[in-house]
């Protein structure tokens, strides 16, 4: 993490008579540092034995981080003027902000740089928990941008388990279409990466991303967002506004400040706000919002550090998952990707809170639930004076949008493991009566297909099903998503009126739409069936049933020959199948050797089972939503 010094004015502070034990004793060594920061910071050095209180935030080579080190100072000069001698304040050793660092998932997309990008999710939880439990944190507020460093921040602080609350940074503004003047984004940008004219392209790309923050649509940056406000670790009215409203420097960060003196009086910690009913909220608003398949990747994660050995056993499983999204749960948003509107639409409108007030009032969320604010979720809705959907970009419960929920889980024998996710919200065609039937056309890796499509994307046809593989976490490695790989189809299929779906041990942009299912399992690398997969093989897609086969695989002599074909490969070389990609860093190594599978998360866990084990185990409890559902 990057420290850094802020010149901040001189103040004393006093003692909280409910302050936890010292971190820091009396010796002089170790006294020396803390005073001379004390002295920097402008606090107090007779409070350096009293815990730590600091801010965190997230840095990077992209827009979405370039709005997050004035918010943190806006922050840390708030605590700063809370800690003091007078009643009311703080009366805690405040640490200068850190900072971690992540990876440009926008400007990386379809290039090998892309398989840093969920490492960077690992690296951040490392990152948190080095600071927060190194330090010694007693309170946390973490200013988190992109998709992956808030879900890594989020876990390190449920691991840290202190009083803590969390701030999105806050999207971006939508560009203007240099000659329609129509709304456009990154995903825009992506979706004209086939275009024959060098300098539109290049008109597009100057326009679709102006200002600072994050992807502005209901991409995996707000999908989380979403999902951290909902399982209650950030308030609610600060998950949509634009990363350039005034209130993130004028009005949140006293607010903020507020939120953790309470938190700390009270000693609400993290875990007793993210438990099995709050996540499971969480997941329900992000079925609702039509939410990025990465949701389901990084929810497993962020169970693990709540204390829940396996999120699809111990919170919810893959058939009520599925139930609810086919029966219970529909898309209340008409939002980008799928739709028209960006986040800064949602937060004129009123914000996530109003999605979340139409679900309460519908039966499908537990309001009980505690969340950073101190009140329940029902409580903190109804404090924000949350109003009705206005019918236009956000939609009643009885009338959605769409009716039935934005994601799907499949099995079936490409994917036992249930952990196949379609994002049926973007889907543009394909499944008519919810069936998908196509020819397999494979590929080793994504660039193969990206260089399949520039060169000969004439070569695809309708009814088409492009397997990408050996893109997961340990094959890739990194498990890279492929927004590139996803536009160009989605553009080549409107342009011809045709259905190419894509199938991939890999995973997709929240920004992806289209017939495409991510996070097959077991992945290719370590014998998946997606490896056994060849070309004109027939695939199925049956929603009916949730299973994704391939029918030839079904013969049990074809089988035990593709396995014997694949198995002498990988013993041909040197133990490792030869379209594996390179692990050339320690870092890419230490993922190809430590990653668990996609449906457990796709993190790196070394000895997880024996880890997990040895945490402290949540007890699941009976989830009770306002009014029971079917």
């Amino acid at each position: 993490m990057i420290p850094v010094k802020l010149a901040c004015k001189p103040r004393k502070s006093i003692v909280l008579s409910n302050s936890k034990p010292v971190t820091l004793d009396a010796h002089p060594g170790r006294n020396a540092q803390a005073i001379g920061i004390a002295r920097e910071l402008g606090t107090d050095i007779n409070l350096i034995h009293k815990p730590s209180v600091g801010v965190i935030g997230t840095k990077g080579d992209s827009q979405c981080y370039m709005g997050v080190q004035d918010k943190v100072e806006a922050i840390h000069q708030n605590l700063l003027d809370n800690i003091g001698d007078e009643e009311g304040k703080m009366a805690l050793r405040l640490v200068q902000p850190e900072y971690t660092i992540a990876t440009s998932d926008g400007i990386r997309n379809g290039t090998r740089e892309m398989r840093y990008s969920l490492i960077g999710r690992e690296v951040t939880n490392d990152s948190v928990c080095e600071h927060l439990s190194a330090t010694g944190l007693g309170g946390t507020i973490a200013v988190v941008a992109c998709d992956k460093p808030p879900v890594g921040t989020l876990s390190g602080i449920l691991e840290h388990n202190q009083p803590a609350i969390i701030m999105s940074d806050g999207s971006i503004h939508p560009g203007t279409h240099p000659d329609t003047n129509e709304p456009i984004d990154i995903v825009s940008a992506y979706q004209v990466a086939g275009h024959d004219d060098a300098d539109y392209k290049f008109k597009v790309s100057c326009a679709a991303c102006p200002g600072i923050g994050s992807c502005g649509g209901m991409f995996t940056y707000n999908t989380m967002q979403t999902f951290i406000g909902v399982a209650g670790m950030q308030p609610l009215h600060m998950v949509a506004p634009a990363s350039d409203d005034r209130r993130r420097y004028e009005q949140f960060p006293a607010e903020l400040v507020q939120h953790l003196k309470n938190l700390i009086d009270k000693q609400i910690l993290p875990r007793d706000i993210v438990t099995r009913d709050s996540l499971r909220n969480a997941l329900i608003v992000a079925m609702a919002v039509g939410g990025s398949t990465n949701v389901i990747l990084h929810i497993p994660e962020i169970a693990r550090a709540a204390g829940f050995e396996h999120f699809w056993r111990d919170v919810m499983t893959p058939d009520e998952f599925n139930h609810l999204s086919k029966h219970e749960v529909p898309v209340l948003t008409d939002a980008r990707p799928y739709g028209r509107y960006s986040m800064v639409d949602i937060d004129a409108v009123g914000g996530v809170q109003v999605i979340v007030r139409e679900l309460l009032d519908a039966g499908l969320l537990n309001g009980d639930t505690m969340t950073c604010t101190g009140e329940t979720l029902a409580e903190q809705v109804e404090s924000l004076n949350t109003p009705k959907a206005d019918g236009k970009v956000i939609y009643p419960a009885e009338k959605p949008y769409k009716p039935t929920g934005g994601l799907r889980l499949l099995g079936g024998n490409l994917s036992p493991d249930f952990g196949a996710v379609l994002k049926l919200a973007g889907v543009e065609g394909g499944l008519e009566n919810n069936v998908f039937k196509g020819k397999a056309k494979t590929f080793a890796g994504e660039q193969a297909l990206l260089d399949e499509l520039e060169q000969r994307p004439e070569r695809f046809e309708n009814n088409d099903i492009v397997i990408v593989r050996y893109e997961g976490p340990s094959g890739a490695p990194g498990m890279p998503e492929m927004l590139d790989s996803t536009s160009r189809i989605t553009t080549l299929c409107r342009e011809r009126g045709i259905v190419v779906a894509l199938m991939t041990d890999g995973r997709f942009s929240g920004g992806s739409v289209g017939l495409v299912i991510g996070h097959v399992g077991p992945e290719a690398a370590i014998a998946g069936a997606i490896g056994l997969v060849e070309d004109g093989d027939e695939i199925v897609i049956d929603l009916n049933d949730n299973v994704l086969d391939c029918i030839p695989l079904k013969d049990d002599k074809i089988l035990a020959d593709r396995k014997a074909k694949w198995q002498k490969e990988v013993d041909d070389n040197g133990g490792a199948h030869p379209n594996c990609g390179i692990a050339d860093t320690r870092l890419l190594h230490r993922m190809r050797t430590s990653a668990v599978p996609a449906v457990r998360g796709g993190g790196m866990h070394p000895n997880r089972e024996v880890w997990v084990r040895n945490m402290r185990s949540a007890e699941p409890t009976g989830f009770e939503p306002k009014n029971k559902y079917r």
